[in-house]
């Protein structure tokens, strides 16, 4: 059953940043790409990409710190 809480707890974590990432540079790829070239395949993609690979390691950083206070523990 802990195990179940600490995938939650990630996958909240997780949802949370990359939330904060699309709401934080949304309007700045937009601005630079232009609303255009935003709407294509590719650059969605790398924009996506970028945010997921930042949330990753925001959240293992995230957890290790939750683990290294003794807040979670597994």
């Amino acid at each position: 059953m802990e195990k179940k809480w600490i995938l939650l707890i990630a996958l909240l974590i997780f949802f949370t940043f990359i939330f904060l990432f699309w709401r934080l540079t949304s309007g700045y790829a937009k601005k630079e790409y232009g609303t255009k070239m935003s709407k294509h395949w590719p650059t969605r993609l790398s924009y996506w990409q970028a945010a997921i690979l930042y949330s990753t390691g925001f959240t293992a950083v995230t957890l290790f710190l939750l683990k290294w206070g003794n807040i979670l523990n597994f």
